[in-house]
């Protein structure tokens, strides 16, 4: 029994943009049809402009669900396609962001695992008011909304395809959310000691864990 489905998988190469901080960006992503190659560092077809502050394996894929990007259709009162968030997989079904640090996933012949939160940044902002959206405020209500979507790590790669279901193949049960670990990152740091309970949690949240638990 599935969990979810992947309702598209969607990549992105760099492009010109004035607008992006280093003058280039990779967030317009599109859905892609067939069989899609999964490596350790990312989607074929998928590359990253901005490698300083995206990237690497604890962010080799992006998720964010339709039901999420639904909602916020009806609050900017636009369509937003798959993939306009930025997203690698667009899901169906599954409560992403009520997915626990640290849970597994098996779409297709890929293993991944959720790693760390997206972040929003000025260059989120400002493709979503280059896509014809109110931008305004963008970054602090993207960030009141504490469903950001999981940065996911692949354990094992190999080929996922759009409607594939999506398997919740193992769950720490610590109950560190998605949510939750944003908002001790972004907006509640009284809540970050609890990351630690997270096994391979990123060095940058257990940074920032430790120096709070220990009053640094």
């Amino acid at each position: 029994m599935s969990d979810g489905v992947l309702r598209s998988v969607n990549v992105g190469m760099p492009r010109d943009a004035a607008w992006a901080e280093i003058g280039r960006t990779s967030i317009d992503k599109r859905p892609v049809d067939g069989p899609v190659d999964v490596h350790r560092l990312g989607v074929a077809g998928d590359q990253v402009s901005d490698t300083r502050h995206h990237g690497g394996p604890d962010q080799a894929v992006y998720a964010f669900s339709r039901e999420e990007l639904d909602w916020w259709a009806e609050q900017l009162g636009d369509e937003l396609h798959d993939g306009e968030f930025g997203e690698n997989l667009t899901t169906s079904g599954i409560d992403v962001n009520e997915a626990e640090v640290g849970e597994r996933w098996r779409i297709g012949t890929v293993l991944l695992e959720v790693a760390s939160i997206r972040t929003p940044c000025n260059d989120f902002k400002q493709w979503v008011g280059h896509s014809g959206h109110d931008n305004s405020a963008w970054v602090r209500r993207f960030s009141l909304r504490e469903r950001p979507g999981p940065y996911l790590r692949v354990l094992e790669p190999g080929v996922l395809t759009a409607g594939d279901p999506i398997e919740v193949v193992h769950r720490p049960g610590h109950g560190v959310t998605v949510s939750y670990m944003f908002r001790a990152l972004i907006r509640e740091p009284e809540l970050l000691p609890r990351l630690l309970d997270v096994d391979g949690l990123v060095e940058e949240a257990r940074a920032k864990a430790e120096a709070y638990a220990t009053g640094r």
